[in-house]
């Protein structure tokens, strides 16, 4: 009786796990450019149970019995695609030219249309798209409980969204999901054990009056990436993440102690887990930052420490808008008079500091009114020096941010098309026509408080 012990339990340590990895299927190929059709090294591939990266003759083998894998690689569109043996893919390269759908604007289908007007007449092709608010509002219907229990879902503005995107994916539109995280007053409000509060115990608000849940509280992370779960399940071929930072304000009470390596590693924690979550979708990451961040080796008191980011997310987003630059630049300190050296010259420090290739990065232009120097409106002459100072890094693409997502036809209709200008040709004539309608909404993403 004891042998056939021993052989039973011989069968399930050592014959059953090697008659269920014969069950796996070797799945092996290539990865290409479908434009150059040149072999691509370090693309990752992933399904449900394996995951790699193609190796530096563009080859990769997995280990699977899945129906379908997941190819991401910065600089091309993520994709999923059936198995086959063997499976020879092909990335189409993506650079995106995006406008910006605000949260309260994508409640009015005539703001909609306009926009989708706009990318089909100028040639732009990609939207961001906010999906949860600085005031904690999540657009679209969520399942997470901690939305509906905390007032989340109260005020809606995305209620179609499946429809949506089906819409713009029929337009051929790359859609990035805008989440603001820790900048959250319902959140915060509603779960005052999340967060931020001053030194005697009160509960903390910025300058604008909003309040903000805790970056170093687990149950905050988790949050926020299961709302972003929801957007990549959806569709979205990108999730973007906002206010990833502290406030820059010292005297403030946190769950742990607000030292700058503590602030640097939740940071990068939360962005690190929020990737390794959405690794099951084909959607790509990316997070924005302060324009000041390119130029910094520190943290600068909110967190954001530009060598460490870049090995959190798939592309990081500075904010390079010149009114942001209140000191300027290094040998430009009027920065509105000089929109295009704050662009490019700051895309290249960036590319300095980390080491990273021009296409991990995709700024933020600014679109909107001056508030820090002469109170200019932004016209094609600050809005085209801009852009081509973003192309000329060779950075991938550049989003336009206007609070109010108001732009006009009239101002991206150019006689020299949207990034084809040459260096030389850095500042088009005055006189062109403005590219946006004048609003007096403020700019969400500054001052820093």
């Amino acid at each position: 009786m004891k042998s056939y012990h021993w052989i039973l339990f011989a069968f399930f340590i050592i014959i059953l796990p090697t008659y269920a990895a014969a069950e796996l299927n070797p799945i092996f190929g290539t990865v290409k450019d479908a434009q150059t059709d040149t072999l691509l090294t370090h693309v990752e591939l992933r399904t449900n149970d394996d995951f790699t990266f193609s190796n530096e003759n563009g080859a990769f083998q997995l280990s699977s019995d899945a129906a379908e894998i997941i190819v991401k690689s910065p600089g091309y569109r993520p994709q999923k695609v059936p198995v086959t043996f063997p499976l020879h893919l092909r990335l189409q390269p993506f650079t995106p030219k995006a406008l910006y759908l605000s949260y309260w604007a994508a409640d009015s289908h005539d703001r909609r249309e306009q926009l989708q007007h706009l990318i089909d007449e100028t040639g732009m092709n990609a939207l961001v798209i906010d999906l949860k608010s600085s005031r904690g509002d999540i657009a679209f219907r969520s399942q997470v409980p901690l939305a509906k229990a905390v007032g989340a879902q109260r005020v809606r503005t995305l209620k179609d969204l499946p429809e949506f995107l089906a819409e713009l994916k029929q337009q051929g539109v790359y859609t990035i999901g805008r989440i603001v995280v820790f900048k959250d007053a319902a959140l915060a409000k509603n779960r005052r054990d999340l967060a931020v509060h001053t030194l005697d115990g009160y509960l903390w608000e910025d300058r604008e009056k909003i309040s903000w849940s805790d970056p170093f509280n687990p149950e905050v992370w988790d949050y926020n990436i299961n709302i972003a779960k929801e957007a990549a399940a959806l569709g979205f071929d990108e999730i973007q993440f906002d206010y990833i930072r502290f406030p820059a304000k010292s005297d403030l009470m946190f769950s742990r102690d607000n030292t700058g390596a503590n602030r640097v590693a939740a940071i990068n924690g939360f962005l690190q887990r929020a990737k390794q979550q959405l690794a099951e979708y084909p959607v790509m990451t990316s997070a924005n930052i302060f324009g000041y961040i390119c130029w910094k080796h520190k943290d600068q008191k909110i967190g954001q420490k530009l060598v460490d980011l870049a090995e959190s997310v798939d592309y990081l987003s500075p904010m390079l808008y010149p009114s942001g630059f209140p000191h300027g630049v290094p040998n430009h300190t009027n920065s509105v008079e000089n929109s295009y050296e704050v662009v490019a010259h700051s895309l290249k420090k960036a590319s300095q500091l980390t080491g990273l290739s021009a296409v991990r990065f995709r700024p933020w232009l600014q679109a909107f009114k001056d508030y820090a120097f002469d109170r200019r409106s932004f016209t094609a002459t600050e809005i085209h020096a801009q852009i081509n100072a973003s192309d000329a890094s060779g950075s991938h693409g550049w989003m336009l941010w206007n609070a109010a997502s108001r732009f006009s036809l009239a101002g991206l209709q150019q006689a020299i098309p949207l990034g084809e200008l040459n260096l030389v040709d850095a500042s088009p004539k005055p006189g062109d026509s403005t590219i946006l309608t004048q609003t007096k909404e403020p700019d969400e993403n500054y001052p820093l408080l």
